[in-house]
């Protein structure tokens, strides 16, 4: 016998009332256990998403989606540890170099990661481009490489980690509830608060290319999932960063691998070499290190000798060419003058259709498959230049890339006015 009826919490919030700690808790615990059927878990996210949560709710939501599994401990390393997590964009690449780069002063950097699903990639799929490198640890391999190791971990989060929130994920893909704030908010926070870490950094993206279109809403969500890591007692700040147009020079599997090491070895785009000097550095405050020359760190090698050490420790040959594709096509730049104008989204689009992306979970991607940007916003182009490399194994996948770039770049006379990749913050 059920001590609370399902039909009672989703009349209470249909009708705007606040759910209490106690329907919560039973709520996401009778969903686990399979007591509370689909249907009626998709009634209530729609009654969620319609009338909204107050923070004390999310607060108690999102514990309740942390309780339904098991949860990391790094209390038995000597190093403080620090993770980050971006809500996902085009050419998003920065958790390869930045979590070397922070192991590299001392701290321990636990990442958790996933795959690429529609337009943004997924590190994980990136990765699994250089030869031998694997996804998949145990929690003792975790913890001997953050100790005894590179220091830093990328990986696949374990099944036991906030199962709940998988189960409720898949139902919200399907019901129209994915873009509800309260249940984006507690589905990314649940997970990484269940990782253990002492402190956290968020990338919370704006523009064409990332979940939130505007500044005010990607404000909200920053707010919501600050809030969240501190009513957990996890230290918790919040970047909002442009994706407008895509992150650096190459968008793909492997290419994002390539540029990444560019990075650590002192080189890279500006656009990314910027944003992961300022995750590192809040990364490391946050961990108890203000002083420090970040920077320094990616020109003089250490970086680079824990990104080849934490890629062999997971099996991984940081000298192994990393695939390529075996077709390319440009796209030109139709006249004269300024690039005013790169899509994100229409980029992302274009890369997934070249192979680099997937349509649902289980379909295979092409590690070299992606784009080469030749220019970026602000950028003076003559016509005929190549502004764009198109890179797939299937030469079919071309028509529908450039189908997806149709109105997504404008040469104009400019100017473009410059700006800095963050945007704002929320602590």
């Amino acid at each position: 016998m059920e001590k609370l009826d399902i039909v009672d919490v989703i009349r209470t919030k249909r009708d705007g009332g606040r759910l209490s700690p106690e329907q919560i808790a039973w709520t996401v615990d009778a969903y686990t256990r399979g007591v509370v059927k689909d249907e009626q878990m998709a009634a209530l996210a729609m009654a969620i998403f319609l009338r909204g949560m107050d923070r004390q709710e999310v607060s108690q939501w999102t514990q309740a989606m942390i309780d339904s599994g098991e949860k990391m401990d790094f209390s038995v390393l000597s190093r403080p540890t620090a993770d980050k997590h971006s809500t996902g964009g085009v050419g998003d690449k920065t958790t390869l170099p930045l979590a070397p780069l922070v192991a590299s002063f001392g701290v321990a950097v636990p990442q958790l990661s996933g795959r690429g699903l529609g337009h943004t990639g997924g590190t994980l799929d990136k990765l699994e481009s250089i030869p031998g490198w694997r996804a998949d640890l145990s929690n003792a391999e975790i913890l001997h490489q953050l100790g005894d190791g590179s220091g830093a971990v990328i990986c696949a989060a374990g099944a036991g980690l906030a199962p709940a929130d998988k189960k409720l994920y898949a139902l919200r893909d399907i019901t129209s509830t994915v873009d509800c704030l309260p249940l984006i908010a507690s589905s990314i926070m649940s997970k990484k608060i269940a990782e253990g870490t002492g402190s956290l950094v968020l990338d919370v993206k704006v523009g064409s290319g990332a979940f939130m279109k505007d500044l005010d809403s990607a404000r909200d969500l920053a707010r919501a999932m600050v809030d969240l890591g501190q009513d957990a007692g996890v230290r918790t700040f919040a970047f909002l960063t442009d994706m407008s147009t895509p992150l650096g020079l190459k968008v793909g599997n492997a290419l994002e691998v390539a540029e990444s090491v560019e990075v650590l070895a002192g080189g890279g785009p500006a656009d990314v070499v910027e944003l992961t000097l300022a995750l590192a550095r809040k990364m490391l405050e946050m961990a108890g290190q203000s002083d420090v020359d970040v920077e320094a760190a990616l020109k003089d090698g250490r970086a680079m000798d824990r990104w080849r050490t934490m890629i062999r420790e997971q099996g991984g040959d940081p000298d192994a060419p990393l695939p390529r594709a075996r077709h390319t096509h440009e796209v030109l730049a139709p006249g004269d003058g300024v690039l005013e104008r790169l899509d994100a989204l229409a980029v992302g689009v274009a890369s997934w259709r070249l192979g680099a992306g997937r349509a649902v979970k289980e379909d295979p991607v092409q590690a070299g498959a992606g784009i080469e940007i030749h220019a970026k916003p602000g950028d003076r182009v003559r016509k005929g230049q190549a502004l764009l490399t198109l890179h797939t194994d299937d030469p079919w996948r071309f028509e529908r890339a450039l189908e997806a770039l149709e109105g997504s770049l404008t040469v104009g006379q400019g100017p473009v006015p410059a700006h800095s990749v963050v945007l704002g913050h929320v602590q």
